[in-house]
């Protein structure tokens, strides 16, 4: 393992307007010269959260799986996010993630925000997904996953989570406390990457994204700007913060019924 270097794209998002919203984040990553193992942009990136799937839903050969494939060549990183794609006449939050030789892998949203009726719109996932990238073992997750940590915990098989998130503003304590409850449980790097801005249903963000180590130490913390930050994770500190305090050892075992 070497170090892996993130980046977080936390940014407003126009509503429902996917070639806009993904132009501006193509001209954000260009004007900040961004070089990074990975890029990761926040929950329905290219419409904002919505329930209205019919109107946004794309396949997984549509415009905007093709242009994070563009972003990946171009900026030589993995990208992820995710967005609605339809399958099988089924509408899922898929977080997707594209390679720069064009191959992409995802995961559909497990969890299904029923307080804004998402479980009525969208098909949910039943697999857990770890990517291996540059030889980092990846998971994925989406926003309201953050809240289960059965559904997150680390099988000694993941060495960073990812959670790509539209979580307001409202319950941004619950959402910084618990990425630091994942990283410390799990004993892994967490990041998590969030929106800002209102949305057309006058719901506000606040940002908030973040790193976090596997002792729950945040690496970076964010505010409500409109920005990419992007940081190093050590491989060397996490092997050797997992040979001192081998807590995973002692992990009660369990199976999760799909």
């Amino acid at each position: 393992m070497k170090n892996l270097s993130i980046s977080l794209v936390q940014t407003s998002l126009l509503w429902q307007q996917a070639d806009a919203n993904c132009s501006h984040i193509h001209k954000v990553l260009k004007g900040k010269n961004v070089s990074s193992d990975l890029i990761i942009l926040p929950e329905m990136f290219n419409s904002g959260f919505t329930l209205d799937a019919t109107k946004v839903a794309e396949s997984i050969e549509g415009n905007t799986v093709a242009w994070m494939k563009l972003v990946a060549a171009d900026f030589d990183a993995a990208v992820t996010g995710s967005l609605v794609i339809r399958e099988n006449d089924q509408n899922f939050n898929r977080m997707v993630i594209a390679f720069p030789d064009g191959s992409v892998q995802w995961y559909d949203k497990k969890h299904l925000f029923r307080m804004a009726n998402e479980q009525q719109r969208y098909a949910s996932g039943d697999k857990r997904v770890i990517v291996n990238w540059r030889d980092w073992r990846v998971a994925l997750y989406v926003c309201y996953d953050l809240r289960f940590p059965v559904w997150c915990r680390n099988h000694n098989d993941s060495d960073l989570m990812l959670f790509v998130a539209s979580w307001p503003a409202a319950r941004a304590y619950h959402w910084q406390t618990l990425l630091r409850a994942r990283a410390m449980e799990n004993l892994c790097y967490v990041a998590g990457v969030n929106r800002i801005g209102m949305d057309a249903n006058d719901i506000g963000y606040q940002g908030n994204s973040a790193v976090v180590d596997m002792a729950g130490y945040d690496i970076c913390q964010l505010d409500d700007s409109d920005t990419v930050e992007t940081v190093t994770l050590s491989a060397d500190k996490l092997v050797r913060f997992r040979e001192k305090f081998p807590a995973h050892l002692d992990a009660d075992p369990f199976h999760i019924d799909s």
